[in-house]
């Protein structure tokens, strides 16, 4: 099994070590002939995804991404990850890919300084630990989206067919289980 990174802006090298600690092979994309190789996964990072969004179609590979997202590749979005994927978001006008029936609430938790780390219930997991850094939450879920994971009401972990996202970061954790779902989607 095969994971691209976007690696455009953001958290990609950390991603790469858990894939890494797991035993799966990873390359990062950051052009469009990256889209040439053979990969079955990809993960889209945290970061700030007005960055990536512009970049995804500045490089030219916005249309091979979404394709492959909407044509069933399994994608895994980290808080900027999941804003590129949401069909909308309720406080930004920016659209992205729009591949998954979410609505984003972006920067949700406030600037830096509302960052913060706790545990939470993740479906199918268990309690794991959850870092957010300037994170999103989901406002709404649409057609078969299933809520993964919970904190305070505001949903942070969500699944839709070959999709996955998550507000917190699960990179800078140590924890590989959320990893380890994906790859096993």
């Amino acid at each position: 099994m095969t994971v691209a990174v976007l690696a455009l802006q953001g958290a990609f090298a950390e991603h790469e070590k858990i894939l890494s600690k797991l035993g799966a092979d990873s390359f990062e994309i950051r052009q469009k002939k990256d889209l040439d190789r053979s990969f079955d996964r990809l993960i889209i990072p945290g970061g700030e995804s007005t960055v990536q969004g512009k970049l995804l179609r500045e490089l030219d590979l916005f249309d091979g991404i979404k394709s492959r997202i909407e044509g069933g590749m399994p994608v895994y979005g980290t808080c900027a990850g999941l804003i590129l994927l949401a069909k909308s978001i309720s406080n930004d006008s920016a659209q992205h890919l729009q591949t998954m029936s979410i609505v984003a609430n972006r920067n949700a938790y406030g600037r830096q300084l509302g960052s913060f780390h706790t545990e939470a219930q993740f479906e199918g997991i268990g309690e794991i630990p959850m870092t957010f850094i300037r994170a999103p939450y989901i406002d709404k879920v649409y057609d078969d989206v299933q809520v993964l994971s919970e904190v305070d009401g505001k949903i942070v972990a969500a699944r839709q067919k070959n999709q996955l996202v998550t507000a917190f970061h699960p990179e800078l954790d140590g924890d590989t289980r959320v990893h380890e779902y994906f790859l096993n989607m």
